[in-house]
């Protein structure tokens, strides 16, 4: 617009002879100013074009998946099959009924895990996951499964006993779908210095793109009544907890000090790796709160999660679209990459592909990203053929959605 002012300026102030004298002058400069246009215009265009799209496109591989994570060759076909399928996440398990899947110094001091996993050629799984992920342009983001979970008959459970909560009746567990569990005391500081202390390891020690915690990142709702507990709350509050497990005073009491220690969870992993991806993968909203005490909606009103998966694992097309609709994934969506976790299927209970390909639709036609549980479910234990499924899968994203790195 400056250009074009200074020529209309000149064409009122000069006569046709200082037109024809200056235009001389004029003309070698406004071809150097096309050039120079056309120069920029070409060298932003690929930049702009390259930018990667925050869309998720992820696979959790679980410890069902643990013959081909242990196994350099598989690992590098599934990452390349992967890629070629326009994937672009990986979410391995590094944290599952009280043991870490790596070579663990904080889990040998505690005393907790008198083992360590290795791949077949004793090498470690995890780093050989990254590298082969890396380079062919996938993130990796290690999930803390099992959180505050771990079984009864673990090492953690049985050397650290004061760590965990109880019901009112005195009970230490409940079944999950990872079994019988007990619950680590989410409001106890050492309890908190070790899931601290965990993450802070798996992210320094490996060059990975973030850390992700699930549903089990949380308690349910009748847990609580331990003595440490008690005491705290009855500090804070001058009353003794509730009797009533779902009091709505004591829920929220509970939710607001976990949704604390998240806070400071995310505060430790970004001093240490400030692009690091703190990713959550929960329930919908209103069960998480209410019956696990996860306040989700508020650790992403307080700016501390990065990427958000909604757990919605319905058969009924139904069902799960009703759940895509919920306003608080709305409200994610407009400030976080946001995506809906689809079940392809457990070993004892195979899903069909037409209902893996109808929510995918659905979940994109809402704008919405997808993680699928799980790698070895895709189509190794599936009810169609091998290739049937395989071919299935190449159309759900037929163009590639690339993600910045976290270096």
């Amino acid at each position: 617009m400056k250009l074009s002012f200074i020529i209309q300026n000149w064409r009122r102030r000069c006569t046709a002879a200082c037109r024809q004298t200056s235009f001389k002058y004029l003309f070698p400069i406004l071809i150097l100013i096309s050039f120079v246009t056309v120069l920029l215009v070409d060298s932003f265009t690929p930049a702009i074009a390259q930018l990667p799209r925050q869309e998720i496109r992820g696979v959790w591989m679980t410890t069902n998946d643990f013959d081909t994570l242990k196994d350099r060759a598989k690992v590098q076909d599934a990452v390349s099959q992967l890629r070629q399928m326009n994937f672009n996440t990986i979410y391995p398990v590094v944290w599952n009924s009280g043991y870490v899947m790596y070579p663990s110094a904080l889990a040998q001091r505690a005393g907790i895990q008198p083992f360590v996993y290795k791949g077949l050629d004793g090498h470690d799984i995890l780093a050989d996951l990254i590298t082969q992920a890396h380079r062919q342009g996938l993130l990796v983001i290690p999930w803390f499964e099992f959180g505050f979970m771990a079984p009864p008959t673990s090492e953690l459970a049985l050397n650290y006993p004061d760590w965990f909560t109880q019901k009112r009746d005195g009970s230490q567990t409940s079944i999950s779908a990872g079994g019988e569990v007990m619950w680590l005391n989410p409001f106890h500081p050492q309890v908190q210095q070790f899931i601290t202390n965990l993450v802070l390891e798996t992210v320094t020690q490996y060059n990975a793109d973030g850390i992700q915690f699930d549903d089990h990142m949380s308690l349910p709702y009748e847990f609580g009544y331990d003595q440490y507990t008690v005491a705290l709350y009855t500090q804070e509050t001058n009353n003794a907890p509730p009797s009533n497990p779902q009091d709505p005073a004591w829920v929220q009491w509970r939710a607001d000090k976990i949704t604390a220690f998240m806070v400071q969870l995310n505060q430790a992993v970004k001093q240490r790796k400030p692009q690091a991806i703190f990713s959550i993968a929960p329930n919908y909203y209103d069960f998480a709160y209410k019956f696990h005490l996860q306040d989700w909606l508020t650790w992403m009103r307080q700016n501390i999660v990065d990427e958000l998966i909604v757990q919605i694992y319905r058969p009924n097309l139904q069902s799960f679209v009703a759940n895509l609709s919920r306003p608080e994934i709305q409200e994610a969506q407009q400030i976080i990459p946001t995506g809906v976790g689809i079940m392809t299927g457990l070993r004892n209970n195979p899903v069909p592909l037409q209902q893996i390909k109808s929510q995918v639709r659905a979940a994109q036609e809402r704008g919405l990203g997808i993680s699928f549980f799980y790698y070895e479910s895709l189509w190794n234990e599936a009810p169609e053929p091998l290739s049937e499924r395989q071919a299935g899968f190449e159309t759900l994203f037929p163009s590639p959605a690339l993600r910045a790195r976290s270096e």
